[in-house]
């Protein structure tokens, strides 16, 4: 059974699942889905374009599926698409697409701080922290498993692997590749993210494996071509070693440099 206040404002064109917790105050335009289990705080609003998976908990203040701030959209039918499980806290703003034919996607578990601004066309994977004040410019693309620290900023068309870590205060405008720390002014690789590797449960091994190919990548004289088809020559296949080098062969913009 839901429990919705009579003084929530809910377009009757909206689907709300069940057991879905609505506090006073918050605005539910036409088309707009709500999960099962979902808990929206006072004073969210959910714009045209919502599509809400299950046991999400909106805090605050936030708007799901604002119209995008790109001079590009021409007032079509877009979509912001949530999966299940994330917690999204006070006064935090989510573009939905720019085209018809885009999403702005966020997937399962993930956490986003008070202020985040998500912008669109924006594709996130699971399980990330997305720290206080962080904003993240349209196209961007991000894997499972990050960590962005507070006020970062993430310029247009960037992608961020499995398991990395931005530190606080960074902006950057080219790829940062998966299980890595990066930070500074400028932004610049800073070694493995040991912390999350650990935390997956990657073996010592494979640990040890990463830092090998970052050793080629950010410390050796070739360049990212080279690097890759080294990385395959001297060091052990694994799935983790495969994602590098994917990512690495797929970025369109470069990557962060070395400290």
């Amino acid at each position: 059974m839901s429990n919705i206040s009579d003084k929530a404002v809910i377009s009757p064109n909206a689907k709300i699942g069940k057991g879905v917790t609505i506090y006073p105050f918050v605005y539910i335009e036409d088309d707009v889905t709500v999960g099962d289990d979902c808990v929206i705080y006072p004073y969210v609003s959910l714009m045209n374009g919502t599509r809400l998976g299950k046991a999400n908990r909106i805090h605050q203040n936030t708007v799901i599926s604002a119209i995008p701030q790109d001079f590009n959209y021409n007032g079509g039918n877009t979509i912001c698409e949530i999966g299940d499980g994330n917690i999204i806290r006070e006064n935090v703003v989510v573009n939905r697409a720019t085209y018809v034919e885009g999403k702005t996607v966020i997937g399962n578990n993930n956490f986003l701080m008070e202020g985040v601004h998500i912008s669109h066309d924006v594709h996130m994977g699971d399980d990330n922290v997305l720290g206080y004040g962080t904003k993240i410019a349209g196209d961007v693309e991000i894997h499972n498993y990050t960590i962005f620290s507070s006020s970062v900023i993430a310029n247009p068309g960037v992608r961020v692997g499995d398991c990395s870590m931005i530190q606080s205060g960074c902006r950057f405008s080219k790829d940062v590749p998966p299980y890595i720390v990066a930070g500074g002014q400028p932004i610049k690789y800073g070694g493995v993210n040991g912390f999350v590797i650990d935390q997956r449960g990657i073996s010592g091994k494979v640990k040890a494996h990463i830092a090998n190919a970052y050793r080629l990548v950010f410390h050796g004289q070739d360049d990212i071509v080279n690097a890759c088809g080294q990385i395959e020559q001297q060091i052990q296949s694994s799935q983790e070693i495969e994602n590098i080098v994917r990512f690495l062969r797929s970025s369109k913009l470069g990557i962060i440099t070395k400290l």
